[in-house]
């Protein structure tokens, strides 16, 4: 509008008012360029004082119970999500992570305009979830590990078509797209076998194909690692990164396993009981991720258990499980100090689970 404006001014300007008006369609150009940075910057998420409340029915035990319960039902009020807000910028890697029952997956739906909210106002990309959704189904891709969109018995180019159809994309924009995507994520040489034949890690990477083939300018990933062994984990967090890195796609995490997030996300947000309990960079978390827990089996049975620097939380005859802080002890010291003293079966490094770094949280 601006820079238009300018240049047809610049054209019939007279002489003696010539240098007058270009100094004014100077600041128009840069005007203009300043309106198109703040779109461009505009943020891709906003939730302000979100709240969504569920009615659950309630019963009482026997028949008795069940008949009272269908001609005067009993229903107690439980408010899922507590009045949250933030918002997410375009391009950005947020990790949005909870505890089950916490309420992210009700954010989430309501984000992707599944549910309605029942107090606060939710931008999506600019648009209302809710009013407009199938506008935003456009724009928007979904991953969810547990969930899968991909059809079992036939192969994935089959569902790749179907999706190509459904988001009315151009057949040759589709083939460009899916060459793309399939070099990124090097699914060439299994895309026309069926999906049950697929291993977990090559399904993921097809679900996630999927998700992206109508050019998504957001992506909601669900446990997108969930049973993947620790070579696929590490190839989809790569996958991931690369994918925002190239392309600018916002993307929304969630997921139970700490170290997906740790690698894959600059951003945390933490939500416990339908509140926020924690919004900020990975870096100043990471002070709770220092803390490993070790379960070990031993293959024979053991009567006293010593280590320096450790936190024994459990111990039985052939099992045991630790608590160590590697800032005092590291992984590698560790093991080598128990293989040294005792025969070892298996053994499981994990982080502690999301519930106890919520609780640290709360209590520092």
């Amino acid at each position: 509008m601006y820079l238009s404006t300018a240049v047809g001014t610049l054209c019939f300007c007279q002489k003696g008012a010539y240098r007058v008006k270009w100094h004014l369609n100077i600041i128009n150009i840069f005007k203009y360029i300043k309106l198109m940075h703040k779109e461009y910057m505009k943020n891709a998420i906003e939730l302000k004082g979100l709240v969504k409340d569920f009615k659950a029915k309630q019963k009482d035990k026997g028949l008795k119970g069940s008949l009272k319960a269908m001609f005067r039902p009993n229903y107690k009020e439980i408010r899922a999500v507590k009045n949250i807000s933030f918002d997410v910028k375009k391009g950005e890697l947020v990790g949005f992570i909870g505890p089950n029952g916490a309420g992210k997956s009700t954010a989430i739906k309501i984000m992707t305009g599944i549910m309605y909210p029942t107090k606060g106002k939710v931008k999506v990309l600019g648009l209302n979830p809710q009013k407009e959704r199938k506008k935003l189904a456009y724009k928007i891709g979904t991953v969810f590990g547990q969930k899968p969109q991909l059809m079992y018995h036939l192969p994935a180019i089959d569902t790749f078509y179907l999706f190509s159809k459904i988001y009315e994309v151009p057949e040759e924009e589709f083939r460009k797209r899916l060459d793309h995507l399939g070099e990124i994520f090097e699914i060439k040489d299994f895309i026309k076998q069926p999906v049950r034949k697929l291993s977990l890690g090559q399904r993921m990477r097809c679900e996630i194909v999927a998700s992206l083939l109508h050019k998504p300018e957001i992506l909601f990933l669900d446990e997108p690692t969930i049973g993947l062994d620790l070579i696929a984990k590490k190839r989809i967090r790569k996958l991931i990164k690369d994918l925002n890195k190239k392309e600018k796609l916002t993307i929304i995490l969630t997921s139970h396993d700490m170290e997906d997030v740790e690698k894959i996300c600059k951003r945390l947000v933490i939500i416990n009981k339908g509140n926020i309990v924690y919004d900020d960079t990975i870096r100043k978390i990471k002070n709770y991720l220092k803390y490993k827990v070790v379960d070990i089996l031993f293959e024979d049975p053991i009567k006293e258990l010593k280590l320096k620097d450790v936190n024994i939380i459990s111990k039985k005859k052939y099992k045991a499980k630790l608590e160590i802080d590697t800032d005092k002890i590291s992984i590698k010291k560790l093991l080598e100090h128990i293989t040294r003293r005792y025969n070892i079966a298996d053994m499981v490094i994990s982080d502690p689970p999301v519930e106890e770094i919520i609780e640290m949280i709360y209590k520092k």
